[in-house]
């Protein structure tokens, strides 16, 4: 695997690593990120023209009047009043400039948020907890966390359509490389669409503050081909299978309290408070993409989630070492 220090010196997402980090926004793989930095350029290339020549003219009138030997120190220098060319000039140039980028953000925002779906369009839900998506897909019947897997627009006939809620506060949806920010408010539907072109993780962050562990709310798109999403989507439509070598862990883990917030689909557990685990070791990060998904990260998040991320809502349960041992083993059964 590739270092992550590496990693993120090149730009790159590694699976399994958490990337507590904002994504380059110069780098749109997406069509509304591509829309969206060519209103970004054109701003910057304006802005930077302004500040040209502002800056140069303040150069020049330092340099221009600036006071020299044998100059009368109680002299005032000349005062220019009641130019109409000037004042016209300050005037005029800033409102059409003004205008100008009006026109074109209504024009590119407009043309993003009316593009018909096409043939090939995948339905998400996205809510947001304090503090993790719940990802639902209505059309799979399929509810997971943190991680959006979606198909990616090989031939150009594909996007993904993002109904975006919130459970409690105002969140913000935002992956730099596929698209701009849209906030998730409470009793109201927001809507977003991506198209990644190419396969691979894209990572994102809750770009509005929600609470103490706002920064700690990161999320992952990750795009396929579509025929690995089809498989993917179809293991997660599936059951938790019985597992004989588990029974003792997962009785153990049906007598706790987790079950009255987590779900486990073919199980007792139909909690929906948290995130649903039926196919948890199938993520590749925990905890809102603040760990990874491994033994030794289950463990320590289990057996106390307020060290890692204090504040959130999931208590330290007090368990036994005995106990641990068993629901971390039943919880990395969940393939």
């Amino acid at each position: 695997m590739l270092n992550p220090v590496i990693a993120l010196l090149l730009q790159v997402q590694v699976p399994g690593v958490a990337e507590h980090r904002v994504t380059d926004i110069f780098t749109p793989l997406a069509s509304p990120a591509a829309a969206e930095k060519n209103i970004a350029m054109l701003t910057i290339a304006i802005t930077t023209a302004i500040f040209v020549v502002v800056g140069g003219l303040i150069l020049f009138t330092i340099f221009r009047f600036r006071r020299r030997p044998g100059d009368d120190l109680h002299q005032e220098p000349p005062q220019v009043y009641g130019s109409n060319q000037i004042e016209a000039a300050w005037t005029i140039i800033p409102l059409l400039i003004v205008f100008i980028l009006i026109g074109v953000s209504a024009r590119v925002i407009a043309a993003v948020q009316n593009a018909s779906p096409p043939k090939s369009t995948l339905h998400v839900t996205v809510i947001g907890h304090q503090w993790w998506w719940e990802v639902y897909y209505p059309d799979y019947g399929v509810r997971t966390a943190n991680e959006i897997h979606i198909p990616a627009n090989i031939d150009g006939q594909t996007a993904t359509y993002l109904t975006l809620q919130s459970a409690d506060v105002i969140h913000s949806f935002w992956v730099p490389q596929l698209s701009g920010k849209m906030d998730l408010i409470p009793n109201r539907n927001n809507y977003l669409w991506i198209d990644p072109k190419d396969p691979g993780v894209y990572v994102g962050n809750c770009a509005e503050y929600c609470g103490t562990q706002h920064a700690k709310m990161l999320l992952r798109v990750i795009a396929q081909t579509p025929a690995d999403f089809n498989k993917w989507a179809a293991d997660q439509r599936k059951p938790q299978e019985e597992n004989a070598q588990a029974a003792g862990a997962k009785a153990a883990f049906e007598s706790l309290s987790c079950i009255s917030c987590h779900a486990v689909r073919g199980t007792s557990a139909a909690g929906r408070f948290g995130p649903d685990l039926t196919h948890l070791m199938t993520r590749q990060t925990l905890a809102a993409g603040i760990m990874v998904n491994n033994g030794r990260s289950l463990r320590d998040w289990v057996n106390d989630p307020q060290y890692p991320k204090p504040g959130c809502f999931m208590p330290s349960m007090k368990l036994t070492n005995q106990e641990l041992d068993q629901v971390v083993a039943y919880l990395q059964s969940l393939n």
